[in-house]
């Protein structure tokens, strides 16, 4: 006795057209996004006179590669390099460390109106840098910390509402009889969060990382205002002096700023898994 496997509707198969017209949605949605990219190393590799060409010119017969050599040896961008550098790293660790703690606190631990303070957190991110800018330039002045990295470290050991939410969401992904066990064995809260919880969020931890240091790395307003001596410049900042009162060097300013956006690329593409991972991991339990 033979049974025939039920045969699929036509309801049920899917179109031949749909996939093709995925991948032309797909290649139309990437080309829109390179097209500043192919723009920027086109630039990067022509004389100044020939960027703002009529008709224009897409790439350069005679590729000038001196305008990299001499953009970056026009400023000590090895200077401003170890500063964004020692900005960005001090960035990512307050940010990993703070954040980790108040989101297990608000994922995990019980309190009098934690969901009051849960939301008061999060209607923070409705506040513009301009609207705090001028207070914390007043309190840091008093501070005497104006022209060091201080207000650009500082304030990320405190916490930041998006990256407590990130955290907070996956922290409430981990089954709670991972902790019982380790209360169990005579862990306290600090080495529950330390030993049991960080480990396991990993992904999370990588895309906050990155978060951060792509936010610090690429930082302009706040380095303008805090830092005056030349010497404690960021590269944000070094590249704003190809740009005269009277005269930018396009040529110069392409070039610097295609090597400036390289360390971020890299990062992203090689973390790319646990960056990928740790947004999908938060979810959207809350």
């Amino acid at each position: 006795m033979t049974t025939d496997a039920p045969q699929e509707t036509p309801l049920l198969q899917p179109r031949g057209w749909r996939k093709p017209l995925r991948y032309i949605l797909l290649i139309l949605t990437a080309i829109v996004f390179l097209a500043p990219v192919f723009w920027m190393v086109s630039s990067a590799l022509k004389p100044n006179y020939q960027i703002f060409a009529t008709p224009p010119i897409w790439w350069p017969s005679l590729p000038r590669w001196q305008n990299f050599s001499e953009a970056l040896t026009s400023l000590p961008f090895g200077r401003f390099a170890i500063n964004t550098l020692i900005i960005a790293l001090g960035t990512v660790i307050g940010h990993v460390l703070s954040c980790s703690v108040v989101a297990y606190g608000f994922a995990r631990l019980e309190a009098p109106g934690k969901g009051f303070f849960f939301i008061l957190l999060l209607s923070t991110l409705m506040l513009p840098y301009p609207v705090t800018m001028v207070p914390l330039y007043i309190i840091f002045s008093r501070l005497g910390w104006i022209n060091s990295f201080l207000p650009l470290i500082v304030p990320a050991f405190f916490g930041n509402a998006f990256y407590i939410f990130l955290l907070r969401q996956s922290f409430k992904q981990i089954p709670p009889d991972l902790e019982d066990a380790a209360r169990i064995d005579g862990a306290n809260t600090g080495q529950i969060l330390w030993h049991v919880i960080l480990p396991i969020s990993l992904p999370a931890l990588a895309a906050v990382a990155i978060f951060s240091f792509q936010a610090a790395w690429n930082d302009f307003l706040g380095p303008l205002i805090f830092l005056h001596d030349q010497k404690m410049y960021t590269l944000q900042l070094g590249l704003s002096f190809f740009r005269g009162n009277y005269e930018i060097n396009w040529a110069y300013l392409m070039a610097s700023s295609l090597v400036v956006t390289i360390p971020v690329v890299l990062i992203y593409f090689l973390f790319q898994k646990a960056f990928i991972e740790g947004i999908s991991y938060t979810g959207t339990k809350v």
